[in-house]
């Protein structure tokens, strides 16, 4: 992941789109790059990246996402935004994008300013969510994305889980039905990953991706405790 300037994240509601996009981003500063968060899921209402504004603008990196009586909005408002910022060649890009019809619609918009030789866009799957009960859905999911969106998917992202009652179980069993998607769609499986307490435990694993770990840094309006990301790198475990 992050081979190029531009990393798209689509994926259905629940995919885990959003956690990953905002771990990469702020690891991508951290880093020392000049990192730009594009917010454009139209679909969630719990998890998304203007919920993490405070967070990013500490780590120092721009959030195209509504403000003030907007901030809810679910209109491309910021599309002109993101336009320039497809267009700067001295910033990282990370577009957190809605992956069924309506959000990948936002995407295709874009699609004449996308620079698809530095581009790279990654489908999350989590086979625990109706949306994917099974990889022939979710290639049929690949190809709709595309079509709407008219960029091609370069790559897939198995972040099975269940979020707090996530076993090494359900993961496992996702890493492969991702396996069976990449080999249908003839897309590669570029990772699999877990939150950072499950890293260690699957850590022994052969596998044919390398294991991201990630850190929670978005929760649900209605958790009691939000677990919020200030410090820790992602980190590839194998």
């Amino acid at each position: 992941m992050y081979e190029r300037r531009v990393t798209i994240f689509v994926g259905h509601f629940g995919s885990g789109k959003t956690e990953i996009a905002l771990n990469g981003a702020l690891d991508l500063a951290a880093a020392g790059s000049r990192v730009t968060v594009a917010d454009l899921d139209v679909v969630k209402p719990y998890f998304r990246c203007r919920s993490a504004r405070a967070i990013l603008a500490d780590a120092g990196i721009d959030l195209l996402a509504p403000t003030g009586a907007n901030v809810h909005a679910d209109l491309p408002i910021i599309v002109p935004q993101i336009r320039s910022s497809l267009r700067d060649e001295k910033s990282r890009l990370i577009m957190d994008v809605g992956g069924d019809d309506v959000g990948a619609r936002v995407l295709g918009s874009l699609s004449d300013v996308i620079p698809l030789d530095d581009t790279e866009c990654l489908l999350v799957l989590n086979f625990r969510r109706p949306s994917t009960p099974n990889p022939q859905t979710a290639v049929a999911m690949v190809r709709d994305i595309e079509a709407v969106g008219r960029v091609p998917v370069s790559g897939l992202i198995s972040n099975t889980h269940l979020m707090d009652e996530t076993t090494p179980e359900v993961v496992l069993d996702g890493y492969r039905l991702a396996l069976e998607t990449a080999r249908l769609a003839e897309v590669p499986l570029v990772a699999m990953t877990v939150q950072e307490d499950l890293a260690a435990v699957l850590a022994g694993e052969e596998l044919e991706c390398p294991i991201v770990s990630l850190r929670r840094i978005v929760a649900p309006p209605f958790a009691q405790t939000p677990e919020l990301r200030t410090t820790g790198p992602l980190f590839v475990v194998n």
